[in-house]
């Protein structure tokens, strides 16, 4: 039985590194066919908890900037790497406290949650481009996730 997917490309493609994820879901969406539902969002808090519900699987695209690990670097992780987070309110509201919410409402909501987040260097310059590092790692990062969906 085929799970019904979605891959979500979250960030901004206005802002440097910060587009990777909408950048990510502009080729999956090429590539994909029907093999999932493919979304660019720039959208966070609740807002995403209707875009994923419905689906058993979802499959997230983001920009992180951790300053751990080298610009570039893929990382795949599960909702059990989040750590929960007390948001102030519900527009900042992060997804452990989504994954936590639907689960209390009871809203039928992916069971299987995977994040590729990409280390970035530059989320913060309004205009600019990709930097190199990240500009290079992104084609890895479709052929991750497309993995991943297939």
């Amino acid at each position: 039985m085929l799970m019904k997917t979605i891959v979500l490309g979250l960030g901004n493609d206005l802002i440097g590194d910060d587009a990777v994820g909408i950048l990510a879901a502009r080729s999956l969406a090429q590539n994909l066919n029907s093999a999932a539902d493919v979304m660019e969002c720039s959208i966070s808090g609740i807002a995403l908890m209707e875009l994923m519900t419905g689906y058993d699987r979802a499959i997230l695209i983001d920009a992180i900037y951790t300053g751990k690990y080298p610009p570039g670097t893929i990382r795949l992780l599960t909702a059990s790497d989040l750590d929960a987070v007390a948001a102030p309110s519900p527009h900042y509201a992060g997804l452990p406290e989504i994954l936590a919410l639907a689960k209390q409402l009871q809203i039928p909501f992916p069971q299987d949650f995977k994040i590729f987040s990409i280390e970035v260097a530059d989320p913060f310059t309004i205009g600019g481009d990709l930097t190199d590092n990240v500009r290079q790692a992104l084609p890895e990062l479709v052929r991750r996730v497309r993995e991943e969906v297939e």
